[in-house]
């Protein structure tokens, strides 16, 4: 730096010497420097032409300035006349001025004392050296004479000042000037124009003073171009650049125009003889041609200096301009490497699995290709500035340290690149290594519980199972860890305390495996080496292992160990016939092999979920950094179409709470339960109120799917994809929280189901409820929504219990008879929202689109208060119609549901919420009563024994099992006040699932009691379970029948046949229509068959319908209501 300020110096200091040598030669050249005066100063007395140089030279060259015939002479000011005299001396060159000028004095009109007084005058104040004054006398005879006698009598004074010679005539002048030399007035023939002249003279020194005032200009711009301070900002050294260029380009055309100026006044001198080559220029002509050459030769020397200038100025700021971009650059580069940096420090983590050591190692691959674009700049940036310094920048000394930095900086991300992938490949190594021992483990588990331990009794048998215990133990060689210390060893650099307790887990896991495979082995080579003598087969006697004091299949697995029970349904079912000793061997090592088996398939299920929640909140954060975040970056608002922009709301829902939720609290929590896969449903219990976000991203899921479909094309969209290497478009991940919610539940299932007799199964079959009911409810949402046209808050009407579409007829009190009619045969197809406070019947509308989009809507038609609401369960003639009707039968609703569960499930649905109702009335009566210490007169019950009060007792008691609701005590509360008014029971009815086992009691005994079903057929001493033919649910999964083909799955609908023996029931599958055993105490009462299909309602019901109606004014404790309960018939 210091070295080019040197330079610069160095640089204005020669330009300046270069132009003030122009100057002062300008000056030189035009006599400035003696008698700085000018034509255009005193061009209106050189015009009166008293005097002039005409050009013409003496004998020794001697210039000749001529006084032609003047008559104001005398009258000429001196200050002017002075001038004009210093000028024309000042014209002819040092050398011919140094001789001596020839003045020739023309007074050949004049009179003598005029001549005298010119003489004395011109001689007196002439500037120059005098040669020669020649005076052409006048010609008149009287001056003539007069002249010669005053010439002879002053002729000393005369001499005494000048040389003059009186001439009588132009022949006598040209004897001393030739003839060539004088103007035509005096004889001669020199071509000479005083106005020519003149308008030359100024014109070529007006070029010289431009030479001189370029010169001088030209020095002032070089002072501020090497006085300008040079900016720190590209911005400012740019303009400055372009002003300074702009300036010099005006200079330049300055000098051209002077050049073109300068050729112009050589071209008027020198066109005579362009004109015509035999043309002589005068002295006068070659000297001014001479002084233009001059001139052009100072201007072509300013242009020179300034260019050379110029030249170094430029490469200043072109340098100084490659400086600012560099030093820019080098920042905006510093940055973005430090921020790459800053995320590769965050690479952190090393994986806690195989596939997530993938993920991140994928992650890393993936940022190292976008980081490549900043490292190449940054080189770039560093070889740009390498060359600068090879060209001799004049900030070299700036320059090196930022080079220096930015080739370390490079180098140091590079390196810890490279350590970062190495380090991960080691993870993926060893997790590989690690899942391929869990895997050998699983697979060695799974071999050791599925060899049946009744074929392994055989010497044959053992011998075979041991070959394959060594044959796969032969297959460890390449999957187990054989030293853990070496391990420890050689992964020393990625072993953190959570993967170092993994490692020991592995391996205490594949020491425990190996463990029992020694133990097997010892326990089948000495099978295979006894001899077995032959036992004869017999059948077993069930009732030495399966009956029991207590008959009840609910009661018999309280009596019998659950390893007795196990074993005695694998002879029962699976062998059927097998000798008793050698079952009372097998027993315990065939108890142990069913837990080792149902533990291997509850870890697999447990590893699944925790993988697979693993992957989903990967995914969810991918989407959301790499879709969502792009969504709010700068450099890519540019892809974005305004009408995509402020959308990522609608495109992404609640995705984020969705993330924060699995990422921080629901997958943590599901890792605590790896080691106890059969307690996980408290896991989903204690987050079940956190699933309900799911709700509200079902909602906006179809405004998502319709703003994809619009902008799915979006070059914005295939850049994000691009840059996540997905070969799935967005939609597919967006899609991924419904897939997720819907596969708990499947999980669940396989969990509940390997855990049935672990101690965490109530959990298990709670969770899987509540996620269901979850579903369902995202599912009536999703429907909800949809709901056109109604004008009130649907909030209001409390919690979406059911919803489906049906075909409804009314039958009304009020309308006109052919309406009726009408109406009795036309169905409407209505789809019906069953709220907790009302009931809303809408028409479904299909519409027109793709994927939401053609989700129906459902336009409000009107609605039922569901404290007006009562219900008839049967319809004659149609097992799927029952009747909704409203204000006592004022309107009336027949729905026709599409199969019978559904209307059953319906019916059941709405007779909860009339007996929650119905409860609140009379716990609101009730507390009425107390507040004014009466009661309520009740009738005695004709039926009062104490069977009955058992009965109840025991109801009680299995009310948490069978979920059932009894509506007795509903019923006998409000029974009082129905007779008086004449809607009291009509006709006699057992319960709704009354038995007929059960019938000892009649409508006339007992006309108000209704009881549920185990009420009738859940007392009696041991609580056994009694035949009571119906409809029944199956509570767990069944697949042991005694047909191999007839399974029942948890919740299927059977209908009971007959009773058999050992606790079996011969039930159909009202879902596949197979029939088989099952055990009775998989199953749950659900419907029973009424012994009376007579109707029980109001008088104003028709007794086609069998029906349970029980309505309750209330008066005292609620306002007016009328609630309905009705019987299904079986």
């Amino acid at each position: 730096m210091r070295c080019w300020l040197q330079t610069e110096e160095m640089a204005l200091e020669e330009l300046m010497q270069r132009l003030n040598a122009v100057s002062q030669c300008t000056d030189e050249i035009m006599h400035q420097d003696i008698i700085p005066l000018y034509a255009a100063d005193i061009q209106d007395q050189l015009k009166k032409q008293f005097a002039y140089l005409s050009g013409g030279r003496g004998g020794d060259g001697c210039p000749v300035i001529t006084f032609p015939d003047y008559p104001a002479f005398s009258e000429i000011p001196e200050k002017e006349f002075q001038n004009v005299l210093t000028y024309l001396t000042s014209i002819p060159s040092l050398r011919d001025a140094g001789i001596g000028f020839i003045l020739v004095i023309d007074r050949r009109q004049d009179k003598w004392t005029s001549v005298k007084a010119s003489i004395l005058r011109i001689t007196a104040s002439f500037p120059g050296n005098l040669q020669l004054v020649l005076v052409l006398r006048p010609t008149g005879f009287f001056h003539r004479a007069l002249s010669d006698i005053a010439f002879k009598f002053h002729k000393d004074e005369f001499k005494m000042k000048v040389p003059i010679i009186m001439l009588g005539s132009v022949s006598e002048l040209q004897s001393y000037i030739d003839k060539t030399q004088l103007t035509e007035d005096l004889g001669g023939t020199l071509d000479y124009c005083h106005n020519r002249w003149l308008s030359r003279r100024t014109a070529i020194e007006g070029f010289a003073q431009k030479v001189k005032q370029t010169a001088q200009i030209l020095q002032s711009f070089g002072t501020e171009l090497a006085e300008t301070e040079l900016p720190n900002d590209v911005q400012s050294t740019s303009s400055l650049l372009a002003t300074h260029t702009e300036k010099k380009d005006k200079m330049k055309e300055d000098i051209r125009l002077a050049v073109e100026q300068g050729d112009d006044v050589l071209g008027s001198i020198t066109n005579p003889v362009t004109e015509n080559p035999e043309y002589k220029l005068n002295q006068d002509q070659l000297d001014n041609q001479t002084t233009v050459e001059r001139l052009l030769a100072q201007l072509h020397e300013t242009e020179t200096a300034f260019d050379e200038f110029w030249i170094k100025h430029q490469q200043k700021l072109e340098q100084c301009l490659c400086l600012r971009n560099f030093e820019q650059n080098f920042r905006e580069v510093k940055a973005a490497l430090d921020i790459v940096s800053e995320r590769l420090s965050a690479f952190t983590d090393v994986g806690n699995s195989c596939s997530h050591a993938e993920h991140i190692l994928k992650d890393l691959v993936n940022f190292e290709e976008k980081s490549c674009e900043t490292i190449a700049k940054a080189r770039m940036l560093a070889s740009e500035g390498d060359t600068f310094i090879q060209s001799n920048h004049y900030a070299v000394d700036s320059i090196i340290p930022k080079c220096s930095e930015l080739h370390h900086l490079c180098d140091a991300f590079t390196t810890e690149m490279e350590r970062r992938r190495n380090l991960l490949n080691k993870s993926l190594e060893l997790h590989s290594l690690l899942e391929k021992s869990m895997k050998w483990c699983d697979e060695g588990i799974y071999l050791l519980a599925s060899q049946p331990v009744d074929k392994c009794q055989s010497q044959d048998g053992a011998e075979s199972a041991l070959q394959e215990i060594e044959k796969f133990l032969d297959t460890g060689a390449g999957n187990k860890i054989k030293e853990l210390n070496k391990i420890y060893r050689e992964y020393a650099q990625i072993l953190n305390e959570d993967l170092k307790e993994h490692v020991q887990k592995v391996f205490q896991k594949q020491e425990s495996m190996e463990e029992m495979f020694q133990k097997r082995q010892v326990s089948l080579k000495k099978l295979a080496a006894k001899q077995t003598r032959p036992v004869q087969p017999v059948a077993p006697r069930p009732e030495a292992f399966v009956k029991s004091p207590c008959t009840s299949p609910g009661l018999q697995r309280d009596h019998v160990s659950s390893s007795e029970s196990n074993v005695l349904r694998k002879v029962n079912y699976r062998r059927g016939k097998s000798e008793v000793t050698e079952l009372h061997q097998s027993r315990g090592g065939s108890t142990m092999d069913d837990e080792e088996n149902l533990a291997v398939l509850r870890q697999h299920v447990i590893n699944e979920l925790i993988e697979t929640e693993r992957a989903y909140v990967e995914e969810l954060l991918c989407v959301l950094e790499g879709y969502a975040a792009e969504m709010d970056n700068p450099l890519m608002a540019h892809l974005i179409s305004p009408e995509l922009q402020n959308k990522k709301d609608i495109l992404f829902g609640n995705m984020e709470e969705i993330y924060h939720f699995h990422n921080r609290i629901f997958l943590r929590e599901l890792e605590n339960y790896v080691e106890y896969p059969e307690l996980v449903g408290r896991c989903f219990l204690d987050q079940m109120e956190d699933f309900q976000i799911y709700e509200k991203y079902c909602q906006n899921k179809p405004r998502s799917e319709s703003l994809w479909r619009q902008f799915s094309d979006s070059v914005f969209f295939q850049e994000c994809q691009r840059k996540l290497d997905h070969k799935l478009s967005l939609d597919s991940y967006l899609l991924k929280p419904v897939q997720r919610i819907t596969k708990y539940q499947l999980l669940l299932k396989e969990m509940l189901k390997y855990s049935k007799n672990c101690e965490g199964a109530e959990d298990l079959q709670e969770a899987l409820t509540s996620i269901l009911g979850i579903l369902k409810a995202v599912n009536d949402s999703m429907h909800q929504i949809a709901i056109t046209g109604y004008d009130g808050n649907l909030n209001e009407l409390g919690k979406l219990l059911m919803q489906g579409s049906f075909n409804v007829w009314t039958d009304h009190k009020k309308g006109h008879s052919k309406v009726k009619d009408l109406a009795r045969f036309k169905p409407m197809q209505r789809h019906l929202f069953l709220h907790e406070k009302a009931v809303l019947f809408c028409k479904k509308r299909e519409e027109n689109g793709e994927g939401y989009e053609k989700a129906p809507s459902y336009s409000y038609k009107h609605s039922l208060n569901m404290a007006a609401v009562g219900i008839t369960e049967n319809v004659k003639g149609d097992a799927k119609k029952f009747e909704i009707w409203y204000n006592a039968r004022e309107e009336v609703y027949i729905v026709q549901a599409p199969t019978p569960e559904v209307k059953a499930t319906w019916v059941n649905e709405i007779r909860k919420v009339l007996t929650s109702q119905l409860q609140a009335c009379r716990e609101a009566s009730q507390h009425r009563t107390l507040e004014h210490t009466q009661s309520l007169p009740l009738p005695a019950s004709s039926c009062t024994s104490p069977s009955r009060n058992n009965i109840r007792n025991t109801k009680k008691m299995d009310e948490r099992k069978a979920d059932l609701t009894s509506l007795e005590g509903y019923v006998t509360t409000v029974a009082p006040k129905y007779p008086e008014k004449g809607k009291g029971w009509a006709k006699t009815s057992h319960s709704l699932d009354a038995s007929e086992e059960n019938d000892g009691w009649s409508s006339a005994e007992d006309p108000l009691n209704s009881s549920d079903a185990e009420e009738e057929g859940g007392g009696g001493a041991g609580n056994e379970m009694k035949l009571t033919p119906g409809k029944y649910t199956v509570v767990t999964d069944y697949e042991r029948g005694v047909s191999e083909e007839f399974t029942v799955k948890s919740g299927d609908l059977v209908q009971l046949i007959r009773e058999g023996e050992d606790g079996l029931w011969y039930v159909k599958n009202l879902s596949t229509g197979r029939e088989g055993w099952i055990p009775a105490s998989n199953l749950l009462m659900l419907i029973g068959n009424s012994k009376s299909a007579q109707s029980l309602s109001s008088s104003e019901s028709g007794t086609a319908s069998s029906t349970l109606s029980t309505s309750s004014s209330c008066s005292e404790s609620c306002n007016a209501s009328s609630t309905s309960f009705s019987d299904i018939k079986g």
